[in-house]
């Protein structure tokens, strides 16, 4: 598979133009990534530490202050690539409702096609596949504002399917969800992902990142961890030390082991949690 997102030495700083004189401070500290084609790549960090501006330099609403960040092949910082870099990368944000824009489900869906000039026919068709393939073609005539969490952030999912980017990059998606909207917006994901679609997912929850094929951990600006989410989950005492969680059935494991029991910690699945714990008391 060839890389389809690029990272080189990635430094970027927000200014606070507030302050006299004005306050630099430096929130990305030479970052290197490379995410290849079709990879589901979860982005775990504590608040602050620099994932939410990682995922705006991918998608160019950041740009770098020095080093380069490559879409498809393309360096963010070339004006000219805006356009088809923003094509490629589509986004999803934490709150539904800053990116539902109509009264009607399909007429939201179809926003973005009607900005890009596709024409009406395809328009059609396009909002249709979307709308089916997150499980929301039933609700296309509905009032947005009248569906559950999880149903509003498949209908912005829906939104940007509809584009057909390569890549997705959900910004903490099911933060503001109930446990069923969640699932909801994680099948969603995983499904696309198998279709070949290109995910990076920044989440709080350990369970979702559980699921990814590699784990990204950001800590104050820099990238500390990166390895499948078995490698990264096993440290439980790192993922403390650094203020974040790991799966329950892992710190099960963990906590078991610690009490003398024979069992791996590199448990992520309660499925796998349950066997193993049979073939023990077996």
């Amino acid at each position: 598979m060839e890389n389809f997102i690029e990272i080189k030495d990635l430094h970027f700083s927000y200014i606070n133009e507030m302050e006299e004189p004005p306050v630099k401070t430096e929130v990305l500290k030479g970052i290197d990534l490379s995410i290849k084609k079709g990879e589901f790549v979860a982005v775990l960090g504590h608040n602050g530490s620099g994932k939410s501006t990682l995922a705006k330099c991918i998608n160019a609403i950041n740009l770098p202050e020095s080093g380069a960040v490559y879409v498809d092949g393309m360096d963010t910082i070339d004006e000219d690539n805006l356009l088809p870099i923003r094509q490629r990368v589509g986004m999803v944000f934490q709150n539904p409702d800053n990116q539902i824009v109509a009264t009607i489900v399909e007429e939201d869906v179809a926003f973005a096609l009607e900005n890009m000039g596709v024409p009406p026919a395809e328009i059609r068709k396009r909002v249709d596949e979307a709308l089916k393939t997150v499980g929301m073609y039933e609700y296309r005539m509905h009032a947005p504002h009248k569906l559950s969490g999880g149903q509003k952030q498949r209908v912005a999912i829906a939104g940007i399917i509809a584009m057909r980017p390569d890549c997705i990059l959900l910004d903490e998606p099911t933060a503001m969800l109930d446990p069923h909207g969640r699932a909801e917006v994680m099948k969603t994901v995983k499904m696309l992902n198998s279709q070949g679609v290109t995910i990076v997912l920044i989440t709080h929850y350990m369970e979702e990142a559980a699921q990814a094929d590699r784990v990204v951990v950001i800590d104050g600006g820099e990238i500390i961890m990166d390895n499948v989410p078995k490698k990264i989950f096993s440290q439980v005492e790192v993922m403390k030390n650094l203020g974040l969680d790991v799966p329950q059935v892992t710190e099960l494991a963990w906590e078991l082991k610690k009490a003398g029991c024979d069992i791996s910690t590199e448990i992520i699945s309660e499925d796998e949690c349950v066997e193993k714990l049979y073939e023990m008391l077996k």
